[in-house]
């Protein structure tokens, strides 16, 4: 009879691979949480309370309910006697002396003295502005530089004119200049020696101030 030598087996493990720790990983976490919910449906059944399978109702009949028979009324009763009333006796009025009284009137204070009546004081009077347009003021027009007109300068100078009672020139200011300081300085030098209807107050001239506007532009 021959004898078999079998090879000597080897039993050391081979190492797991990362997908074989990944499935063992995950049916022990499956484990886990089926234990935990087996416990957890064991307690909640112990504790539910056995509800009846059914409930009855009967509906009872309706008592009517029987009017109560209607009260006789009392019979009315008679109106008391009246008791006769005993009429008064006539008493005699004894007339009394008269007597006379007295009351004196306390001498009232004297009146006090009128007071003037003081007039309100009289609205004051619009003032009429001073004029410069007038055609019998023969105000001459302001000279236009010559090198303005080889430099092409025009504009519009607007002067602060303060006006006297006389109608003269008190004060004359460049309110906004053209730009140019000629065309500014030529304005200024002509409006100076204008004339001017002085502004008025009732028929009263006062001073006042104007705004003249010049316009300096090639026609």
């Amino acid at each position: 009879m021959t004898a078999v030598v079998l090879p000597p087996l080897d039993f050391a493990e081979a190492p797991l691979s990362p997908g074989e720790r990944m499935a063992n990983v995950v049916l022990v976490v499956l484990l886990h949480a089926f234990l935990a919910y087996g416990m957890l449906y064991l307690s909640v059944k112990n504790e539910l309370i056995a509800l009846p399978q059914s409930i009855s109702a009967r509906l009872l009949p309706m008592i009517e309910e029987k009017p109560e028979p209607a009260k006789p009324l009392p019979p009315p009763k008679s109106p008391p006697r009246k008791q006769p009333v005993a009429q008064p006796q006539p008493v005699l009025a004894v007339a009394s002396p008269a007597v006379t009284s007295s009351f004196a009137v306390a001498p009232q204070p004297p009146a006090p003295p009128p007071q003037p009546v003081v007039a309100a004081p009289p609205a004051p009077l619009a003032v009429v502005a001073a004029r410069f347009d007038a055609d019998y003021l023969h105000n001459p027009k302001p000279v236009y530089p010559a090198l303005s007109r080889r430099m092409n300068e025009e504009g519009k100078v607007l002067l602060k004119v303060r006006v006297s009672a006389q109608g003269t020139a008190l004060d004359v200011a460049i309110s906004k200049s053209s730009g140019f300081p000629r065309l500014d300085a030529a304005a200024v030098d002509a409006v100076g020696r204008w004339r001017f209807v002085p502004a008025r107050r009732g028929d009263e001239a006062v001073d006042s101030s104007v705004i003249v506007p010049i316009t300096f532009a090639f026609e």
